[in-house]
């Protein structure tokens, strides 16, 4: 035997939850309308379950939305990141994981050579930043720099950092790996200025901050865009061997050779 089919709601209930846009609910009403009836739910049960069902699938499509406007490159978490072998300190990473910096609107500074877990931490506490509700936007620092260019033709450039600081946490990744000039300079100062005390940034660079007038090319610009960006910013220097190398190392048994 073969179980009933599930009745169709009504036309006029089917509209309805349509037009409000309840979709978990439309979709679930009909075979919930049977268990309902078969265990003799009370009708404030039938009706908790259809909320949560709902709730659950707007959390999850919020969710999924998020994590596709952050734009990260990867999709790295918290549980994959190595902290045995981390610089990071086990107390700082702890404060970066719980995510209370962000509704501070502290940064987070990592700093270090390629290799070091500095990208894997900022994917890392972005991921968990989304999952916990979080808007959050993930950047290269040239890709910043271009998407500001960019508002220069039509005079935009404020309207678009206001757009990008509509998400809770900016992180901007790759900070000084290509040089910039005078007005690049400028626009990336004129984002971390609107984004101070107003946002949360996450910064990966493989430049000590005294060496940021390698890619900086005004002295000053330099000192002003480390003032504001450091005042209120937990820092973290990452050092040892690129977990890369590593990895690397341990498939060729603990050699590496050149074809």
């Amino acid at each position: 035997m073969t179980a009933a089919a599930a009745p169709t709601l009504a036309a006029d209930l089917d509209g309805g939850l349509r037009r409000l846009k309840l979709g978990a609910m439309r979709r679930l009403a009909p075979e919930l309308m049977v268990t309902a009836k078969t265990q003799r739910w009370s009708p404030e049960e039938f009706l908790r379950t259809l909320l949560d069902a709902e709730i659950t699938s707007r959390d999850a499509s919020n969710a999924r939305a998020r994590m596709k406007a952050a734009a990260f490159p990867v999709i790295k978490t918290i549980e994959e990141f190595d902290q045995a072998v981390s610089s990071i300190p086990k107390a700082t990473f702890d404060y970066l994981a719980s995510l209370e910096w962000i509704a501070a609107k502290e940064n987070y500074c990592a700093v270090g050579p390629a290799g070091t877990g500095k990208s894997h931490s900022l994917v890392a506490f972005g991921v968990a930043a989304v999952e916990a509700g979080h808007k959050v936007r993930y950047f290269t620092a040239a890709d910043l720099v271009e998407t500001l260019y960019r508002g220069l033709a039509d005079n935009s450039v404020g309207r678009v950092i206001e757009t990008i600081l509509r998400a809770d946490l900016i992180i901007v990744d790759e900070v000084g790996f290509a040089p910039l000039d005078d007005t690049g300079a400028q626009l990336l100062f004129r984002f971390v200025a609107a984004a101070y005390e107003q946002r949360a940034l996450a910064i990966g660079s493989h430049w000590p901050f005294d060496q940021w007038g390698r890619f900086l090319p005004e002295h000053t610009t330099a000192v002003s865009l480390l003032d504001r960006l450091l005042h209120h910013s937990i820092v973290v220097i990452t050092e040892g061997e690129s977990f890369r190398m590593r990895q690397a190392r341990n498939r060729t048994g603990g050699r590496l050779t050149k074809n």
